[in-house]
Order: C-alpha cells, then sequence, then structure tokens
C-alpha cells in the first residue's frame, strides 16, 4: 500500500473563528490581496476584521466562474501592490482564483504557462505567496485542494493549475458564514460536496485516510443537506454540511474524482450552468453506469462492494444493496429540484463533443472502472 496525503499548512474550524484570520495573517505579511464575491455583507465582515488590526489590504472582486483573464488582472493587481498575502473569502470560484493567484505571484510567467490540456503544462518550483483560505459556502472543499479550476474562454473549456506548492498556509472554515446561503445555492453546493465524498471513495486511487474521510463526510451530508435546504439558520446542518465539504476536498486532493467531474470540466467551459447542479444532474447516472461496468468487468472487485457501502450510508439502511445508492440520490435531487442539463442550453448536436472532451479530462483516469465512450454517451444522455 502506497499513498501520500498532503493539504494545507493549518486549518481552523468553528463558529465565530473567521475572528482568527485577521490577527494570523498580521503574523504572516504587511498588505493583502483580498479576493472576495459580490455579497457586501460578507465583505464587510473580512474588510471590518482586517481594519481592527491595521492591515492594508486591496480588493479584487470575483463576477461567476473565475477565467484566465481574471487570474491574469488579479495577480497584476497584487504584484503592483505589493501584496505578499492573499486572503481568499468566498466560493469556489474566489478560492481558485486565490490559490492561482498565490502561486503566479512567486513563479512568474502567464496562467497558460503553467495549465493542463490547453497550456504548457509546466511545473512550479517556488512555493506560493502566503495565502490564507476561508470558505463562505458549503461544497467545493477547495479551501484544501491543490488545483485551481479556471475557464479558457478562447477554448470553451475548464482547466486546472494544480501543484502541492499551491496549498493554503491557513485554512479557516466558519460555518456561520454559510448561515444567509438561500436554498437554491446551498442545494447546488451540498450537492457537490456529496459528489466529492462519493467520487473520493469509490475512486481507483482511494486511500485509508480518504475513506475515512469520505464516510464520515457521506453521513454528515445524507443527514444535514435538505435540514439545510429547508432551514438555512439550523446551525447543527450548516456544520455538518461545512464539515462535508471539507473532507470532500481533503478526499479529493488525494484520491482524486471520477467520471462526474470529467464531464463537469467541458459543460462547465460551454455552458453558464453552475458546476454543482452540473455535478448533481450527472451523479446517479455515473453511480448507474459505473456499477453496470464493474459488473461486467469486474464483478468481484473493491468498487462493487465500496457502492454499497455507498447506499447503506446514504440510506441510512444496513442491508442496502449498490443499486439503492443512485435512486437515493436521484431522490434527493428531485427533493432540491435540481435541473436536468437541457435547462441550460445543452442540446443533442452538444453531445459528440461533450464526451470527447470529458474523455481527455484528468478526473476520469479516477473513475473505479475506464468508460467507453457508448457509456459515456449514455449518461450524458440520461442527464439532458
Amino acid at each position: 500500500m502506497n499513498f501520500e496525503f498532503a493539504t494545507a499548512s493549518r486549518i481552523i474550524f468553528g463558529a465565530g473563528s473567521v475572528r482568527q484570520v485577521a490577527p494570523a495573517a498580521r503574523q504572516i505579511g504587511s498588505r493583502v490581496l483580498l479576493v472576495t464575491g459580490r455579497s457586501p455583507e460578507l465583505f464587510a465582515v473580512i474588510a471590518s476584521c482586517l481594519e481592527e488590526v491595521g492591515l492594508p489590504f486591496i480588493r479584487f472582486e470575483i463576477h461567476g466562474e473565475p477565467t484566465l483573464e481574471c487570474v491574469r488582472q488579479a495577480t497584476k493587481l497584487a504584484d503592483s501592490g505589493h501584496c505578499d498575502i492573499v486572503v481568499g473569502f468566498g466560493g469556489g470560484s474566489v478560492m481558485d482564483t486565490a490559490k492561482a493567484v498565490a502561486i503566479l505571484l512567486t513563479n512568474g510567467g502567464d496562467p497558460l504557462d503553467y495549465v493542463e490540456v490547453v497550456g504548457r503544462g509546466k511545473s512550479f518550483t517556488n512555493p506560493a505567496a502566503s495565502l490564507i483560505a476561508i470558505p463562505t459556502t458549503a461544497g467545493t472543499g477547495a479551501e484544501v485542494t491543490r488545483n485551481a479550476v479556471l475557464t479558457s474562454t478562447e477554448h470553451k473549456l475548464k482547466v486546472s493549475i494544480r501543484s502541492s506548492l499551491m496549498l493554503p498556509k491557513l485554512t479557516v472554515v466558519d460555518p456561520d458564514l454559510t448561515l444567509s446561503l438561500p436554498p437554491g445555492i446551498t442545494a447546488f453546493t451540498g450537492l457537490d460536496a456529496l459528489t466529492q465524498l462519493i467520487e473520493p471513495y469509490v475512486s481507483c486511487r482511494a486511500n485509508p485516510i480518504t475513506d475515512a474521510l469520505c464516510v464520515d463526510g457521506m453521513r454528515r451530508a445524507a443527514g444535514a443537506l435538505l435540514r439545510a435546504y429547508y432551514n438555512g439558520h439550523d446551525r447543527r446542518a450548516r456544520e455538518d454540511m461545512a464539515l462535508a465539504s471539507l473532507f470532500g476536498g481533503l478526499a479529493l486532493a488525494n484520491a482524486g474524482l471520477g467520471a462526474v467531474h470529467g464531464f463537469a470540466a467541458p459543460i462547465g467551459g460551454r455552458f453558464h450552468a453552475p458546476h454543482g447542479a452540473i455535478c448533481a444532474a450527472l451523479l446517479p447516472y455515473v453511480m448507474e453506469v459505473n456499477l453496470r461496468a464493474l459488473r461486467q468487468r469486474d464483478p468481484d472487485g473493491e468498487g462493487l462492494r465500496r457502492y454499497e457501502t455507498v447506499a447503506r450510508i446514504l440510506t441510512g439502511k444496513p442491508d442496502a444493496v449498490s443499486d439503492d445508492g443512485p435512486e437515493w440520490v436521484r431522490r434527493l435531487c428531485e427533493k432540491l429540484g435540481i435541473p436536468r442539463l437541457s435547462s441550460y442550453g445543452i442540446k443533442l448536436e452538444d453531445v459528440p463533443d461533450i464526451v470527447e472532451r470529458a474523455a481527455k479530462a484528468s478526473s476520469m483516469r479516477g473513475n473505479p472502472t475506464s468508460l467507453t465512450l457508448d457509456e459515456m454517451r449514455e449518461i450524458l444522455m440520461r442527464s439532458l
């Protein structure tokens, strides 16, 4: 058994923990690039914390999905402002932008020098600038991952830059920051978190540490997501979802993902759709096709046993069988009002190109079995 496990240098979790960010930042630098989303209420929270300790900052605001050009602009702003700390305060788009900026500040060059698939794929040689990651949603787990997912508008594709040198110096997860999330965002991000617990658990790269994280995270998400959706101020549910998201990020960074995220990259690059909604629409069908493929190719293997464990965790039934898992996910998506992929403008004529691009995605390498192009087409067609 051989594996490695890498994560942020330090993780702080708990209600009110955002108040620890500014004193920690004061110890490691003197000027902050603050990457945030659009919420003025959330911006006021972190801005007041930094101002209280007299730490100057420059704000860079993210609108929608992060692009290569967005990262170029943020890096230029941080460099010209002599920023030696990057603080990411927001959702997954903010986290990925902050990580990309921090690593480019110390390595130089253009994002295309380092991105996979459409770029040059160069390796980073220098550790990133000091990075503090504070998520305000419970879904992506990007606060503890070693990659940044960025959209290349030129290529209409989501691509990644990745390196263990990108891991944050400090991650602060405060569940209270998610109390104001509306139901729709709670649903999309929560299903992203669930997907990022299921896929690493059944991944061909799973290891004992990621297994423990995924099992606990799936239990928490299965019990808490609907409660957080119906009552956003249920603090216990929000805490469980924040932990599930964190555990998913820790797991995927070390065990990889699978076909759901293999599809999500080309779909997200071409169509205006929330990442979590894409994952949710695909998840039950990826699970079903994976199960059928595993029964055909590896009936006595570990993959089927793991899917049975997933079903028992999600349903809470000790006698559940593997097929109960995708059915439970499908019913959950119905309760959360998850739309079909066709609602985002994806048409039948788009299927061949999406499948071709998905087959080349790095996430596909973690899938518990290699899927044929026909199986991939089936998944996408059933998701429309």
